[in-house]
């Protein structure tokens, strides 16, 4: 405890580390803010379609999405999408300035489609205001941005919804075929139960995938502060990975994020589930078990491939697969263009209100 407050007394002592804790306490903002935004994601259909009460929902899901934190830390061992996440941008154009603009864009712009009930993706918001806000400071695009990072991110944009898309597909038809002599009550009421299991998946998913951008973007910051502002030698002339270095010197953080995003669930987002849950297709218990593991089964293979996804692009993908099912005029697909225009938008929206946030950030 000593050691810790040590840090943090020495941290404070600077103007520097002022703005870092600054930029701590915004990314667990958005980290809150994004779990209410996309609390509908992982309890949209189990509210749908009357397994939970709303409360009882946003509980179950906020208790899987921490639970998240000990799968990542014990299960799988890392946190590939942070550290993705903290190496889109080239470290020659990282300032604490820079971070806190692409914060505040993705706050403003996350606030702004949560107010108009738009499902659409904190992480590339996140992703959008960091960029920008990089390549305002360099003030040009030569060499800011890391491509080998920022390319998976773009084609999963496209790429993760039909992924859950065809997986829930898939899933439909093998049910189904499976059911095809089930009793409908019988049936029904098993499926019922199964969307327990299957919200839990895909909210552990949810909580492993976007509380870590959150992480990646608080680790850009320590590692900006250690490396230029108090010369630590650990991360200057250390050998090792200095994400990893920050995971082990910073523990509270990714227990914080996981923490944040869990309770920014509990607080709900009733906007987007009316969206996610009934305005794209009607879905059955059947349907949500469907759509609901093939979002986890995206998630957990982005998880493991290290690419920061959309779980909202996911989910919706996988709805849209389950309705398809039925018959292609199952899908609401004029409420379908809509999201998908905000999803194209989102990130090049992001990024220039993260670099007019950084051209006023800089006055200062």
């Amino acid at each position: 405890m000593d050691t810790f407050l040590d840090m943090f007394l020495d941290i404070i002592s600077r103007p520097e580390g002022i703005l870092l804790i600054v930029i701590i306490v915004l990314a667990l903002g958005f980290d809150f803010i994004n779990g209410f935004h996309d609390a509908a994601n992982s309890i949209a259909t189990i509210v749908v379609t009357k397994v939970l009460t709303p409360l009882q929902a946003v509980i179950w899901a906020a208790f899987f999405n921490f639970i998240a934190y000990f799968v990542s830390l014990y299960v799988i061992g890392e946190f590939k999408i942070g550290n993705t996440i903290a190496k889109t941008v080239n470290e020659d154009f990282i300032t604490l300035e820079v971070i806190l603009a692409g914060l505040i864009a993705a706050i403003v712009w996350n606030l702004a489609t949560w107010k108009l009930g738009i499902p659409s993706s904190s992480s590339h918001t996140l992703v959008g205001g960091f960029m920008g806000a990089a390549i305002a400071h360099a003030g040009s695009f030569e060499n800011v941005v890391n491509y080998a990072k920022v390319i998976p991110i773009f084609l999963f944009i496209f790429l993760a919804p039909v992924i859950g898309l065809l997986i829930a597909h898939i899933l439909t038809i093998i049910i189904l075929h499976l059911c095809k002599r089930a009793s409908p009550a019988r049936a029904e009421k098993w499926f019922k139960k199964l969307q327990l299991v299957s919200s839990a998946l895909f909210s552990l998913g949810h909580g492993m995938n976007d509380a870590q951008k959150v992480m990646g973007i608080i680790g850009a910051a320590v590692i900006f502060y250690h490396l230029n502002v108090d010369m630590d030698p650990l991360y200057v002339n250390g050998s090792g990975d200095n994400f990893s270095l920050f995971v082990d010197h910073w523990w509270w953080v990714p227990l914080a994020s996981f923490l944040f995003i869990g309770l920014g669930t509990l607080s709900g987002g009733w906007k987007i589930i009316k969206t996610m849950g009934t305005k794209i297709t009607k879905v059955t218990p059947l349907e949500g078990v469907a759509s609901e593991t093939a979002g986890a089964i995206t998630l957990y293979l982005t998880e493991f491939l290290g690419i920061p996804v959309s779980t909202t692009h996911t989910i919706t993908g996988a709805i849209i697969g389950v309705g398809v099912t039925k018959r292609v005029s199952a899908v609401r697909w004029g409420v379908t263009i809509s999201l998908l225009w905000a999803w194209v938008l989102t990130i090049p929206v992001s990024a220039l209100l993260a670099a007019l946030v950084y051209y006023i950030v800089a006055l200062f």
